[in-house]
């Protein structure tokens, strides 16, 4: 919990203050007092009557009343300190710097929880055990450098590492970032990264709060509580970025589905970050470049004009623009034309617009500005400017200070020239402006804040969707792989068109099924689960002596209980699959099918339930796309019918937790219809 002592305190100790600077004691209160903290200071340390100028309390108990203590002290003391503080001293909020509590083992994980109770009890708030601190508008309470710049127009933003987080300042400060507030949370015995998204939330105002958003987080303890908020703040108009460490291949778990092998936590993340539309980054320069563009003017499109008068750079981002899905539009006709001849010989004006290295800041202001008022077709501009000897630096960056400023369209500047231009540079950091030194890491940025999804809406498709009898079926089934037959009851309970099939275990209901149903057909055992791998699958049978032949093979395969005739079916092959994730809930992912879907990997993944929004986002966010939109004069499938099906799996999956797997793999698909050929669930009770 977040409270007023902790954000604007009237008086702060520094239990453990030092005039030893190498010491967390020492350096925070130095921290405070540049910082220019406002209010009363005061310091406890038994060994001094004054520490940096500051009188020092040898006595705990001789302490005034204080709003809030910062402890940088053993772990053992921390828990005498805090009860004199909340008990005696009338302090609400602690922030505990020191270590050696539950990431130390169980006596420290008691002693932290303890701890957390009793501040908990009379309503205070605890940041910490195991953090650097916080910052807030009114102080700087973090014992580490740098300390970022303040700034009303800055980011807040939350740490559940405080090691990480000065690796991020470091990384935004020479971009220009700033920032608004700081939490590290340690070990968040009480307050963690879903708690201060809690307090952003239900505290933002629209004309005082910081609209962008910056998170690093190891562990989501609350999914649905991260969800909500993050959901309300974006509705709300803020803008939000993340990085979720701590996921990766060794971390999946062996699963005996397809879709147990593709889906993992880290599925589960990217699912509930597409939910909220938060923008996933992968590290801490593309963190730090998102942050950049949140704070310019939104790009409300994907068409972009890149300006320059350096050829390499240009061609580099427009690599990773497309890469991405942005769209860097040829331009021709009169706006080729009237851009050309406002350049050198031998520039060039298709897009990207090269100015070519004798450019001036004259043909840099009439380019921008024809772009900007005249070509609606255009979204936004990125100008790539360095030191080339040629050009007054000072003046190229007051130029695009202005026209950051003045133009309609967000104007994104790659200044390369850190060192060069240096002193420049400061100059154009100094009147509020980011920087992107690097033009990829900028391309990848507004490709991921593109592909970004707003956040969505929250609320269940139930048309044709029979909620009793799914939980009939659930209620009257036994853990395990659930019977082909009872599959068809549950998928058909959902509306989700299936191929016609019918299990068999003789001849004689072999050749009557095969009689009224017609040629071509398809034969698969039931019993093993990877069919393909014991050769349990024969397609596009067209005879009845073939027919017999196979059924006979498969019913000698080991494990093979009977045997499922279909109607053979053509088309492209589809994948959608389910997986229960621990505290998350269903998983679902969505691709090209087949017996190749693990070896491709490419699945893209949502978090049930989900919105017809959702779902195509997804379908639209794979590599395959184009195969789903038909390519090379293939037909491709319906996507509102795929996204139907993902959608009706989803509602599903709601009212039947006790599914935890469920592979429909593959679905044949075309222009006009989509039908689960194959499926698979598992349910334990």
């Amino acid at each position: 919990m977040i409270n007023e002592k902790l954000i604007n305190p009237s008086g702060i100790v520094v239990i453990g203050g030092s005039d030893d600077l190498y010491k967390p004691g020492g350096k925070i209160l130095k921290n405070l007092i540049d910082g220019n903290y406002a209010g009363n200071l005061y310091v406890v340390n038994p060994g001094h009557d004054m520490i940096q100028g500051l009188k020092s309390y040898r006595d705990i108990n001789d302490l005034p009343q204080v709003d809030l203590a910062i402890l940088a002290v053993q772990a053992k003391h921390c828990l005498p300190a805090v009860d004199i503080l909340i008990r005696e001293k009338g302090t609400r909020a602690c922030i505990i710097i020191s270590a050696g509590f539950s990431e130390s083992g169980e006596e420290g994980r008691m002693f932290e929880t303890l701890i957390a109770d009793r501040i908990s009890e009379c309503g205070g708030s605890l940041i910490g055990p195991n953090c650097i601190g916080v910052i807030t508008r009114n102080y700087n309470g973090v014992f580490t450098t740098p300390v970022p710049r303040l700034s009303d127009r800055g980011c807040d933003f939350v740490s559940g590492s405080g090691a990480t987080a000065v690796f991020i300042f470091e990384s935004a400060i020479p971009k220009g970032v700033t920032f608004t507030s700081f939490f590290s949370v340690g070990n968040s015995a009480q307050t963690g990264v879903e708690e201060v998204l809690e307090y952003w939330d239900n505290n933002f105002d629209p004309g005082l709060s910081s609209p962008i958003k910056l998170i690093y987080v190891e562990e989501i303890r609350d999914p649905d509580k991260m969800l909500h908020h993050a959901s309300s703040l974006i509705r709300k108009g803020c803008r939000i970025a993340a990085i979720k460490s701590g996921t990766s291949e060794a971390g999946m778990r062996a699963a005996s589905s397809h879709t147990g092998a593709l889906a993992s936590s880290d599925s589960a993340v990217e699912a509930l970050f597409r939910k909220a539309g938060i923008v996933r980054c992968a590290g801490r320069e593309e963190l730090t470049t998102v942050a950049s563009v949140f704070s310019h003017k939104h790009l409300k499109g994907r068409n972009i004009a890149i300006i320059t008068h350096a050829g390499g750079p240009a061609i580099m981002l427009t690599d990773a623009l497309s890469a991405g899905g942005m769209s860097i539009p040829r331009i021709t006709g009169e706006h080729h034309d009237n851009l050309l001849a406002m350049m050198n010989p031998g520039a060039s004006a298709n897009n990207p617009i090269d100015m070519i290295a004798t450019a001036t800041d004259e043909q840099l202001d009439k380019i921008i500005d024809y772009v900007d008022r005249r070509m609606p077709e255009i979204d936004g501009m990125i100008v790539i400017f360095g030191s080339n000897g040629l050009n007054d630096m000072a003046v190229i960056y007051d130029l695009l200070h202005r026209k950051i400023e003045e133009c309609s369209k967000p104007l994104f500047p790659i200044l390369p020239s850190i060192s060069s231009s240096y002193n420049e540079l400061e100059y154009f950091l100094g009147k509020g402006h980011v920087n992107f030194p690097d033009e990829v890491v900028l391309g990848r940025a507004l490709t991921k804040i593109s592909n970004t999804p707003f956040p969505a809406e929250e609320k269940i498709f139930l048309k044709d969707i029979d909620v009793p009898l799914i939980r009939t079926i659930i209620d009257k089934s036994s853990s395990g792989y659930l019977d082909p037959d009872v599959i068809q009851q549950l998928l058909r309970a959902a509306n989700i068109p299936l191929v016609k099939e019918a299990v068999v275990r003789t001849l004689k209901e072999l050749r009557d099924i095969a009689g009224k149903a017609g040629f071509p057909l398809t034969l698969k055992v039931i019993g093993p689960v990877h069919k393909s791998d014991v050769g349990g699958v024969t397609l596009n049978i067209k005879t009845m002596a073939h027919l017999e032949a196979e059924f006979r093979r498969m019913m000698k395969i080991s494990g093979v209980r009977a045997v499922l005739i279909q109607r053979m079916v053509t088309g492209t092959e589809l994948f959608i699959g389910a997986k229960y994730e621990p505290k998350f809930g269903h998983v679902i992912l969505c691709g090209l099918g087949g017996i190749f879907v693990e070896v491709l990997g490419d699945v893209s993944s949502g978090l049930a339930p989900l919105t017809f929004d959702e779902a195509k986002s997804m379908i639209r966010s794979l590599r395959g796309y184009r195969i789903i939109r038909g390519t090379r004069g293939k037909p491709g499938v319906s996507e509102h019918k795929l996204a139907e099906i993902i959608v009706r799996l989803s509602s599903l999956l709601r009212f039947a937790t006790e599914i935890k797997e469920v592979d429909l793999n593959p679905l044949i698909g075309s222009p006009e219809a989509i039908t689960v050929v194959d499926a698979r669930i598992r349910i334990e009770k």
